[in-house]
């Protein structure tokens, strides 16, 4: 199946199943509250199917899969019978209607509880997260941080090196973070402090560890051609399978990073590069291709792929755990998702974090194609981290969003009537402003990123 349609397909899955999950937390509490729930709806725009129970609600699959929503009889916009009238929303109490619209992003959060319950319940693959190196001149290196097993950061216990990373990011703009490191999980810790003040991270050319000079225990690409592209300027050059890379413009290669930093750097120029085919020496020239990356400079291209040395086997670990030790550990990873997609918003506001790097549904697609691709563990990762996304910003107190209605009802409960309409229709014709620009933003990124 073609990337696109597969990423299309992947998205639709994925973004239908949460959709309907959060729709559902409303309905539910709804329909707990004795409120009548006219539609039910899957999507916005032509109605592709629909139905009805026996209490009245259509049922509704619409063609646009980018949202759903709920109606419920309202007084405030309905005609209302008097026999009627105590199925109305409006009718309800405050805490009765608060309930029914966190019942959205609560069930979210729950959903994201389920996910990664199921991925430790069938055992998660990773990575003991064990320095192998730091890189000289870096934030880590003038925190003399050691060779060792990351255990903590901020005294946080982490297992693995996505736990690290998360812990990691809630640092933005802070000005230190402290790391503990130990021979091994059991064994006593040190506690090093990196000077966060220069640091300087932009995922979309870096990662978090690489910012920081932290190099981690992971699989080693080798020099040595695991992969030559067909029409490529490798092939062009008649690079072959198994050949190993030594010297380029006259310098020896140390490792595949070097190699691809002089390549990135040579768009269009012949080098000249020493590589040994079968015990024998063999020079050869190679001319990397122009390609333009998403800041719109170019950079040289070879079409070539390094075999890999696997990870040694003492740092793999699975974590698998029985049900309520997996529950627990879906509670854990749960709350840690939402403090930092909270905390990213906020970081977002305050400047810390560039609006270059939102996302929208372009990124979300190709994210849950390729979490498809790699299987049913990252799929689940990718589902949960989508739910806990969703159910944040749906809390924002934007008058659009769920978060602006419990603002506006807060606001009533403090001053015992509600918010007057005129104020209601004000905010929210900000709220659809201030989200329409941000969906622009992220649209108009995820295109420059293609």
């Amino acid at each position: 199946m073609p990337d696109f349609l597969w990423n299309l397909l992947s998205f639709v899955v994925a973004l239908g199943l949460l959709v309907t999950v959060h729709e559902f937390g409303h309905f539910g509490v709804a329909r707990k509250n004795g409120i009548l729930v006219k539609r039910f709806s899957i999507g916005f725009g032509k109605t592709l199917f629909s139905w009805r129970d026996r209490q009245g609600t259509e049922f509704v699959i619409a063609a646009i899969p980018l949202g759903g929503y709920v109606r419920m009889l309202d007084g405030r916009v309905d005609p209302v019978l008097p026999q009627f009238a105590d199925l109305a929303f409006d009718s309800k109490t405050v805490p009765q209607r608060m309930a029914v619209i966190a019942a959205g992003p609560v069930a979210n959060f729950l959903f994201a509880i389920f996910a990664l319950m199921l991925m430790y319940l069938i055992g998660v693959p990773s990575l003991r997260p064990v320095v192998a190196e730091v890189a000289p001149d870096s934030i880590a290196a003038r925190a003399y941080v050691p060779n060792q097993q990351i255990i903590a950061v901020n005294g946080e216990a982490v297992q693995d090196w996505q736990g690290v990373q998360l812990l990691l990011l809630e640092q933005i703009g802070r000005d230190s973070v402290t790391l503990t490191m130990a021979d091994d999980i059991d064994s006593p810790g040190a506690e090093v402090q990196l000077d966060l003040t220069g640091w300087k991270f932009d995922p979309e050319h870096d990662s978090v560890f690489g910012s920081l000079g932290i190099v981690p225990v992971q699989a080693r690409p080798l020099l040595e051609v695991g992969l030559v592209q067909p029409n490529s300027p490798a092939a062009a050059a008649g690079l072959q399978l198994d050949d190993k890379l030594r010297v380029l413009e006259g310098v020896a290669l140390t490792d595949w990073a070097s190699m691809v930093k002089v390549i990135q750097n040579s768009p269009g120029k012949t080098l000249t590069l020493l590589i040994e085919r079968a015990g024998q020496p063999v020079t050869l020239s190679v001319t990397p291709a122009s390609q333009q990356t998403a800041d719109g400079f170019h950079q040289g291209f070879l079409g070539v792929s390094p075999k890999v040395q696997p990870v040694d086997p003492q740092y793999i670990r699975n974590l698998q755990y029985g049900p309520l030790e997996a529950v627990w550990q879906g509670v854990q990873k749960t709350w840690q998702l939402v403090r930092l997609s909270f905390s990213m918003v906020g970081k977002l506001i305050f400047g810390d974090v560039s609006v270059k790097h939102l996302s929208g549904p372009i990124s979300i697609a190709q994210g849950a194609g390729s979490s498809a691709d790699l299987g049913l563990i990252a799929f689940l990762s990718f589902l949960a981290l989508i739910s806990v996304n969703l159910g944040v910003v749906n809390l924002l107190p934007l008058p659009i969003l769920d978060g602006g209605h419990l603002m506006y009802l807060v606001v009533e409960l403090i001053r015992g009537r509600p918010v007057s309409e005129k104020a209601q229709e004000t905010g929210f014709k900000i709220g659809a402003f201030v989200l329409l620009m941000l969906m622009g933003i992220a649209l108009l990124n995820d295109i420059s990123r293609l």
